[in-house]
């Protein structure tokens, strides 16, 4: 059975969450805050944590931020807060989806749902993917090269792993975005040419990434010099 820690301090959501998360088959630990959460969280195994954003004692934000130093698990924020600055904030902070308040429970089940699948049969990937002199390791998120390794953040370690995963195929912003951040995107774009900027820029002198002007990005099947 998979396991959902919920983090919610509201007593009466917190209950909702619980009731119909466990009916849908999943078992559910909860936890009324912040510092409640990661206790939880460093002592046991979960599949995927349910998490609000006003928490008392560690936001939301700092308990996503904590999670993500240590693992890749999905990560689903669950808010009233509403406005895009906090969907971005929530974003950039590596979380798998952001859903506002109200929001419908079967809706809620169902990305739960989907995103658990799409975790599953990412753990059936291979572990390591080889490109010219890249290797990257996808089980710890590294890249090395024959100079050593580079330090990526986990979102363009994941947009690096896409374009390898596709070579030869061009991946537009929305491509990326809908893999990637797993829901439809409605803030700027322009925050994928972002990261590949500074993904290029981390990767140096050699740019595997090729830009097609006004449709995407790829990196070429051929091992070009």
């Amino acid at each position: 059975m998979q396991k959902i820690l919920i983090v919610e301090d509201d007593l009466a959501i917190q209950a909702l969450l619980h009731d119909f998360i466990q009916e849908a088959g999943y078992e559910v630990t909860l936890a009324s805050d912040g510092v409640e959460a990661l206790s939880y969280f460093s002592e046991r195994s979960f599949d995927l944590v349910l998490l609000d954003i006003m928490l008392p004692k560690i936001d939301g934000y700092g308990v996503c931020e904590v999670i993500r130093r240590k693992s890749n698990i999905p990560i689903v924020m669950l808010t009233a807060l509403d406005a895009e600055e906090n969907q971005i904030k929530g974003l950039d902070l590596e979380a798998d989806d952001y859903i506002t308040k109200p929001f419908s429970m079967s809706v809620l089940i169902r990305k739960i749902a989907a995103i658990l699948r799409r975790s599953s049969q990412q753990e059936d990937m291979p572990h390591t993917i080889s490109y010219r002199d890249l290797t990257l390791d996808l089980d710890g998120y590294k890249v090395y090269t024959t100079a050593g390794p580079i330090d990526l953040t986990p979102r363009e370690f994941e947009i690096l792993r896409e374009l390898l995963t596709h070579k030869g195929r061009i991946l537009t912003r929305q491509n990326l975005l809908q893999t990637l951040w797993k829901y439809e995107f409605f803030g700027d774009e322009r925050i994928i040419d972002t990261h590949i900027k500074n993904l290029r820029k981390k990767l140096g002198t050699v740019d595997y990434i090729e830009t097609i002007r006004g449709v995407g990005y790829r990196i070429d099947k051929e091992d070009k010099e």
